[in-house]
């Protein structure tokens, strides 16, 4: 009996020894990967103009959506695609003088769906930059989606030589309590061989 006794004080010993000695993740290990990046949830809200384009002619998959998709396939963020069926089949030019017209005006374009950002943490927010900015049907997005505010919004655009233009003072001018991160640009005519550039990118705002 006191054989017994002693081996059931031993075993119980040794389980207590042993969940003690496990290591218990913190919350930054529970949320990263063998990269160090963060895998707290991220979506990519993004506009992309496919069709007539400048300096890439007529395109069937637009700019800012291949940096959006690079995004993702490094990340894994969500993505939401901010669509119209306004500017459909427009050649540049016309394009141009409708985009110019909406920005003059204050117009904010309908889109089409909607999505809840209420589970994200982390918001990707890319476009073309067309007059100095977003363009308009992006700021009707912003404008039903006040919670950004709440959010680390990390701005990203296409363009062919306006960089950012005011995109990120924009969007800070909306959402003064987010939480911002280094911002990204690239020339339009660059994405589909600039995988890399977009992947340092991450990196570094991810570390």
């Amino acid at each position: 009996m006191r054989h017994r006794f002693l081996t059931l004080i031993a075993m119980t010993l040794a389980i207590v020894t042993t969940a003690c000695g496990q290591t218990v993740p913190s919350q930054r290990e529970k949320h990263t990967d063998n990269k160090g990046q963060s895998q707290r949830k991220a979506l990519v809200v993004f506009f992309s103009h496919a069709g007539d384009n400048y300096a890439v002619g007529n395109i069937k998959v637009g700019n800012t959506k291949v940096v959006a998709d690079y995004i993702t396939e490094i990340t894994g963020a969500d993505q939401f695609e901010i669509k119209t069926s306004k500017y459909d089949g427009m050649a540049y030019k016309p394009l141009c003088d409708l985009a110019r017209e909406e920005k003059t005006k204050g117009e904010l374009p309908e889109y089409e769906g909607s999505i809840d950002l209420s589970g994200y943490e982390i918001v990707y927010v890319g476009g073309p930059v067309w007059w100095g900015t977003y363009p308009q049907v992006m700021f009707s997005f912003f404008k039903n989606n006040d919670i950004l505010g709440s959010k680390t919004i990390i701005p990203f655009t296409t363009h062919e030589g306006s960089g950012l233009g005011s995109c990120v003072e924009d969007l800070k001018q909306l959402f003064p309590k987010a939480t911002f991160k280094e911002a990204f640009s690239i020339y339009g005519h660059d994405v589909r061989d600039g995988k890399s550039d977009v992947e340092k990118w991450l990196k570094k705002v991810n570390n």
